[in-house]
């Protein structure tokens, strides 16, 4: 079966990594997995950040004349050329679908949505097109997959529940696996080219630096361990990004330059390896749909101090694979995270219990798997 793949806010082919390139790319990777024929159907972007009501008229003028465009090239191709289902990854106000709806509508196939949001708030104010746009989209999808039971009560004021698939987020775990093999040879390596001191807890944090919730979380995080500064532990900095300089003066403020090191933007393997390589992966998760950074550093062994919000407990089982404190409380995440830096036996039990959680609740077979028999019900 051939589909067409589209995410309005990024394609996973867009320039700048973050989050929403990752999950988008993992969802085409596991609809392959499955034996499904994938094709990015376009990357056209719908996204606005501003709420400029004439941009928004302006994107769905652009929409719907591609949408026409697609349909048309789509019913010149031979019948098994064509897709025979039309997949949409992220929806929400601001990034609405003008393309998958009506281009199904046109050749007669199922729409799918994984990853929609709705609010009926939204409905007044600076993103009224986007928001009934997307409530359309949502009301007609055969099928909506929510990686966020924080979701979920959302579309069921839109749809039947029968219509609603929860499939927890996921990656593909070899990697992180393969690392953690060779922990103490990537810890040695690491503290040779950085001047750490090996026998400190490490902690690591993978995040893009920009302007908004990304900032805040760091802003969080540098006040919640400025309290612990006497400990011993290093923080280990993966990312880079716009708000770099905020970033860095944030750590200032809170008196913890000295611990920590910025290594900038890493790949994808160098990434695994650095998750490996350290002890602890604490993270405020200001706003956080859910984290894909919290589920690959558990996915090496590593265990997460972070927030009960949204879609974290998806992702972090509390007690078992990390700890959650309540959301914007930074005195506890700090408490969390020095009794772990003085536990080490504990912080280890939870980072093994992690990488065995991840390996047999949140890889990419088992989702694959459960999209085939979804899909294949369509």
């Amino acid at each position: 079966m051939r589909i067409a793949f589209y995410a309005p806010l990024k394609s996973p082919t867009h320039g700048t990594p973050s989050g929403d390139r990752r999950v988008a790319g993992l969802l085409m990777d596991a609809l392959r997995l499955a034996g499904l024929r994938v094709e990015l159907a376009s990357t056209f972007r719908s996204f606005d950040r501003e709420g400029d009501a004439a941009r928004q008229h302006a994107l769905r003028r652009q929409g719907e004349a591609l949408a026409a465009a697609l349909a048309a090239d789509y019913r010149a191709r031979p019948a098994e050329q064509r897709p025979a289902l039309w997949f949409t990854y992220h929806l929400y106000y601001k990034a609405p679908d003008w393309l998958g709806p009506a281009v199904c509508a046109e050749l007669g196939i199922p729409y799918v949505v994984a990853e929609a949001s709705h609010a009926g708030k939204r409905a007044q104010g600076a993103w009224a097109l986007g928001h009934e746009a997307t409530s359309e989209a949502i009301r007609r999808a055969a099928l909506l997959i929510s990686p966020s039971r924080d979701d979920i009560a959302g579309l069921e004021a839109l749809v039947e529940p029968a219509r609603i698939l929860y499939l927890p987020p996921f990656l593909d775990v070899e990697p992180y696996a393969h690392a953690r093999r060779q922990r103490d040879e990537l810890r040695a390596r690491l503290a040779a080219e950085h001047a750490l001191d090996a026998d400190a807890a490490w902690l690591v944090v993978a995040a893009m630096m920009r302007v908004g919730d990304k900032l805040a979380s760091y802003r969080a995080l540098a006040a919640a361990l400025g309290a612990h500064r006497d400990r011993r532990w290093q923080l280990l900095v993966a990312g880079d990004g716009p708000a770099h300089a905020a970033v860095e003066e944030s750590f200032a403020q809170a008196g913890i330059s000295a611990h920590v090191r910025l290594l900038g933007a890493l790949p994808a393997r160098r990434l695994a390896e650095l998750y490996a390589a350290c002890d602890l992966a604490p993270w405020p998760a200001v706003n956080e749909a859910y984290g894909m950074a919290l589920l690959e550093a558990q996915a090496a062994g590593v265990p997460v101090v972070s927030s009960r919000t949204r879609g974290v407990p998806d992702v972090v089982v509390d007690g078992r694979t990390g700890v959650l404190v309540p959301y914007g409380d930074g005195t506890a995440l700090g408490e969390a995270v020095r009794r772990l830096i003085e536990q080490p036996e504990e912080r280890r039990a939870l980072g093994a219990e992690a990488a065995r959680f991840v390996a047999a609740n949140r890889s990419i077979g088992a989702a694959a798997q459960a999209l085939s028999t979804a899909l294949g019900r369509l």
